[in-house]
């Protein structure tokens, strides 16, 4: 099984596969656009963390930036009804951090910014995720990090709809636009939601 690559990058297409060459032999490597848009420029060398799905009637490469993010994939295809087509969706609207955070809250609006999962999808992936994933501490004792979770709360946040929108395919001009735009707060969810009402106002 191929755990990851080390190689040259040839070609990035459209739908965010890569085309690694190692030794000579070039792979094919199904990526998120975020990791697609992050690889080195064409002839440089790239690195991956990989997961090797054998199936059937293929084998396939997905590529992942870091290994949280690969384990997190590999987490979301063990899922019930979870193929790698709709992992690779979750991961391109949502950070691993973002997403164990979602989970840990229960959180259906976040869940259901993927495109493709309705309210009753969402429930179920927060419920099977929850045994999946390791969610951060929910019974930490109160001010064990205020140290930093006050000045950072609102930077996470538009960090989370900064990375969703860059999956959702915004431009970064567009990004940089609307987050300017937004008001203070740390939900990102709702951030995310009048980010997208703004971004479509004004492409309206």
């Amino acid at each position: 099984m191929i755990g990851s690559l080390r190689g040259q990058l040839l070609s990035r297409s459209p739908d965010a596969e890569l085309l690694v060459e190692v030794s000579g032999i070039g792979y094919r490597v199904q990526a998120t656009p975020r990791t697609a848009a992050a690889a080195a420029q064409m002839g440089s060398e790239v690195f991956l963390h990989v997961s090797h799905i054998v199936r059937e009637d293929a084998q396939t490469l997905y590529g992942f930036a870091t290994l949280d993010e690969r384990r997190t994939f590999e987490a979301l295809v063990g899922a019930r009804g979870v193929g790698p087509t709709l992992a690779l969706s979750i991961l391109a609207v949502h950070h691993p951090d973002a997403l164990r955070r979602a989970v840990a809250e229960d959180d259906v609006d976040m869940m259901c910014l993927v495109p493709g999962v309705g309210t009753k999808t969402a429930v179920r992936l927060l419920v099977e995720l929850k045994s999946r994933l390791h969610l951060p501490e929910a019974d930490a004792p109160p001010g064990a990090d205020d140290v930093t979770a006050a000045p950072t709360a609102h930077d996470d946040a538009r960090t989370d709809v900064r990375a969703a929108l860059d999956g959702l395919g915004y431009g970064t001009e567009e990004i940089k636009g609307v987050l300017a735009e937004l008001p203070a707060g740390d939900d990102a969810g709702r951030l995310l939601r009048e980010a997208l009402q703004r971004l479509a106002g004004v492409a309206a």
